[in-house]
């Protein structure tokens, strides 16, 4: 099972949170990862953040990543967007 966390803040406070999962095993990593940002962007009202160079080092580090304003085109109520990976699929 793949399980991703998504959560809004403003100023250190948690606005709204998720956890989108996917179990196809046809998708590979990076199409769940999007598949689970679009969900998040669905659910919250938002439109879909760029992924800046920043955003794809730091998520291939740490599989967790924040988006902030310049990351989307117009303008957010709130002052991040988290995405964190918590559940790989494993495969024996």
């Amino acid at each position: 099972m793949f399980r991703i966390w998504g959560k809004l803040f403003r100023e250190n406070r948690m606005l709204g949170d998720m956890v989108y999962e996917n179990n196809d095993p046809s998708l590979n990593r990076t199409k769940k990862v999007f598949a689970g940002l679009h969900e998040f962007c669905n659910v919250f009202d938002l439109q879909e953040p760029i992924w800046l160079d920043k955003n794809i080092e730091e998520f291939k580090k740490i599989d967790k990543t924040r988006f902030y304003q310049d990351n989307f085109i117009e303008t957010i109520e709130f002052d991040y967007l988290e995405i964190h990976v918590i559940e790989e699929d494993s495969y024996y």
